[in-house]
C-alpha cells in the first residue's frame, strides 16, 4: 500500500462523507490535487478538526492506492494568519480554479509555489489593488499550467510577431488576434509582451502580479474581462460560484454604502 509522509499541501474544499468523517480535496505540491478521505474529522475530539482548514499550509501524510486516499495525519505548517473579509472570498475564488481547472494527480510544482505566495499576498491584506494584481497573476498561471493560456508573445492563428503599439484581445476559441473595431477589451501588444515574460520569471507569481500592477486602470478591467471569458469557457460555467458569491455579498451592501460607491470586484 502506497504512503505519503509529510507533503506540503494546502486544503482546497472538503465536504461530508459519513456522519463523522469527510472528504478532503488537497493540493500538493509533489502529486497535484488528490482527495483524501479524513476519518472521525467531525467528531469534537478529533485532532483533524482543528488542522483541517482553507488557506494555510499543512503537511498531510495519507496511505492507499484508491482514489480516495486514507488520510492519516495532518499539521499545520506555520505561516500566516487565515484571510479576512473579501481576501478569503478571493482564497476560496482561487480553491475553485484549481478544483475546476486540474485534473487529480497531475503534479504543478511551480503553480503550487505561486498559490503559496498569493496566500501570503491575501493574508497581508496590503490593498485592493495589490489583491486584484494577484489575482490576474494566478489566473494567467493556472490557465498557463491547466493548458489553457496560448503564448502571449505571438498572434496564435499566424504566429506573427507582436507590434508593440497594436491592440490585441485575448478569446476562448481564438488565442490572442488583432483587436476589431467592435472589442470591448484588448491589451496593446506591449503589454501582452511584458505579461509574457513575467510569466517565464523564476517567481513567475511576483513577476506577473507586477506586470499586471504597472497596467493602466483601464486596461487592468480589460485584462480581467478577458481572462473571466477565458476562464468561464474553460470551466464550463457562465459565472463561478466564488465569484457569484462575490456579487451577491455587494448587492446586500448597505444603500449608504452603494451611494459611495463599492469597491469593484477584484
Amino acid at each position: 500500500m502506497k504512503r505519503v509522509s509529510h507533503e506540503p499541501a494546502y486544503v482546497l474544499h472538503h465536504y461530508d462523507w459519513s456522519e463523522s468523517s469527510v472528504i478532503v480535496e488537497a493540493f500538493t505540491r509533489s502529486h497535484g490535487r488528490i482527495a483524501l478521505v479524513a476519518k472521525g474529522a467531525k467528531r469534537p475530539s478529533s485532532n483533524f478538526r482543528p488542522v483541517l482548514l482553507p488557506l494555510q499550509q499543512l503537511s498531510l501524510s495519507w496511505s492507499g492506492d484508491a482514489e480516495i486516499r486514507t488520510l492519516k495525519s495532518a499539521e499545520w505548517g506555520g505561516g500566516q494568519v487565515m484571510p479576512t473579509g473579501e481576501a478569503l472570498l478571493s482564497g476560496y475564488y482561487a480553491n475553485e480554479l484549481l478544483i475546476r481547472l486540474l485534473a487529480r494527480e497531475d503534479a504543478h510544482p511551480r503553480l503550487f509555489d505561486a498559490y503559496a505566495t498569493l496566500v501570503h499576498v491575501l493574508a497581508a491584506q496590503e490593498g485592493e489593488s495589490l489583491v486584484a494584481a494577484a489575482l490576474r497573476a494566478f489566473e494567467l498561471l493556472v490557465l498557463r499550467e491547466a493548458g489553457h493560456l496560448p503564448a502571449l508573445d505571438v498572434q496564435t492563428l499566424t504566429l506573427g510577431a507582436l507590434k508593440g503599439d497594436q491592440p490585441y484581445r485575448l478569446v476562448a476559441e481564438g488565442g490572442l488576434r488583432a483587436a476589431h473595431d467592435d472589442d470591448g477589451a484588448w491589451l496593446l501588444g506591449a503589454q501582452w509582451l511584458s505579461l509574457s515574460r513575467a510569466l517565464a520569471d523564476e517567481a513567475p507569481l511576483t513577476a506577473t502580479l507586477q506586470a499586471a500592477a504597472a497596467l493602466p486602470g483601464e486596461q487592468r478591467a480589460h485584462l480581467r474581462q478577458q481572462l473571466r471569458e477565458l476562464l468561464h469557457y474553460h470551466c464550463g460555467v457562465g459565472t463561478l460560484r466564488t465569484r457569484q458569491l462575490m456579487m451577491d455579498l455587494q448587492s446586500l451592501q448597505a444603500p449608504s454604502s452603494r451611494s459611495k460607491g463599492a469597491a469593484p470586484l477584484p
